[in-house]
């Protein structure tokens, strides 16, 4: 059992909620119902640390299918929150299935993947990863939540890449998505979204509207000097110039009444994660097992990362929560159960 890694991510989930009960004004229920999630959370990660992983890998296909099962329904018959549809509303709990689509996801492939007997993945392999990551990435992007869907392409890329997918390819994936970008622009992006990047480029453009957000989240971030302001003290999140600070900007937050000195600290446990959950990858006992570790861990950095940087004001806001820190039930739930698999590998690897 690795003593450290599961450590390190209790802490960061005391430091966010820490957090959310300062930006939220105390003990609130938006405090409790984050409480319960990380409880739920540790339930699920008991549960996919308790069932080997090969065991469930062999039944990612129908973990998959009812996790699309979940995403169609939620197309049709999803509470609708802020003008998108992404809930299954359970009366004293909202479900986002999106969530949970990347274990799933990456169950499936490093269960297809990593038990080739090809070596190095084929063509036919490449397909059959596109589609079977395809699929979830439509739907949720039909929500509309852009956000979780691009979480799906690290997942995806990542198993496929450290498979053996040649570079080359991936240079040609990487142009091809360039060349698609006005395309996309114009035929795939809502009013909205298109907002959302031509205000990042100048917020001050439109400084009370779509710019507001990213404007207030550098303005709490750079106010929390070397040392920050201290815990309750932040004047941006107590405030309530920064919007859904609980949210997507806890960081911001945290920045604020913590100062560097808190942000190196938590950019600390947060590498730190990061490197155990490599090192699980290095030691796992199977393809499979690296597989998964490595493609459950690329969607938890690659957000981690663009929330860090949109807080920050390098990168365009969208919903994408802090693992870990940001309030949210669904997204703790699937987090924590992401690092019982990745446990779970670590702690097998003697197993026959």
């Amino acid at each position: 059992m690795d003593w450290g890694l599961l450590a390190a991510v209790l802490v960061l989930c005391a430091i966010g909620l820490s957090q959310i009960y300062s930006a939220t004004g105390g003990w609130t229920p938006i405090v409790e119902t984050q409480i319960y999630a990380i409880l739920l959370g540790l339930v699920a990660l008991t549960i996919c640390l308790g069932v080997d992983y090969r065991s469930l890998a062999d039944k990612s296909h129908f973990i998959y299918i009812v996790a699309i099962a979940l995403l169609v329904y939620v197309l049709f018959f999803g509470a609708v929150r802020g003008g998108a549809r992404r809930w299954i509303d359970l009366g004293t709990f909202n479900l986002q299935p999106s969530e949970f689509v990347k274990l799933a996801l990456a169950l499936l492939l490093a269960k297809f993947v990593g038990e080739s007997r090809r070596g190095a993945v084929s063509r036919v392999d490449l397909l059959v990863v596109s589609v079977l990551t395809a699929v979830p990435l439509v739907i949720i992007a039909r929500q509309p939540d852009l956000g979780s869907a691009a979480l799906l392409i690290p997942v995806a890329l990542t198993v496929a890449f450290v498979a053996g997918m040649p570079m080359r390819l991936l240079g040609v994936l990487a142009l091809a998505g360039l060349l698609a970008a006005p395309i996309a622009w114009k035929f795939a992006l809502q009013d909205y979204q298109q907002e959302r990047i031509s205000t990042f480029l100048d917020p001050s453009q439109d400084a009370r509207g779509a710019g507001y957000q990213q404007i207030q989240a550098r303005i709490t971030v750079g106010s929390g000097g070397p040392w920050g302001q201290g815990f309750t003290e932040g004047t941006q999140g107590q405030l309530r110039f920064l919007p859904v600070a609980h949210n997507d900007f806890i960081f911001s937050v945290l920045a604020e009444e913590q100062g560097f000195a808190g942000v190196a600290v938590t950019l600390g446990l947060y590498l730190f994660v990061i490197l155990r959950a490599l090192e699980s990858a290095r030691l796992a006992k199977d393809r499979l097992g690296a597989y998964l570790v490595l493609g459950v861990l690329a969607s938890f950095t690659f957000q981690v990362v663009y929330n860090i940087t949109m807080s920050a004001g390098f990168a365009p806001v969208k919903g994408l929560t802090l693992p870990l820190m940001s309030y949210g039930g669904s997204s703790m739930i699937a987090t924590l159960a992401g690092f019982g698999l990745m446990l779970n590998v670590r702690m097998r690897r003697f197993t026959n």
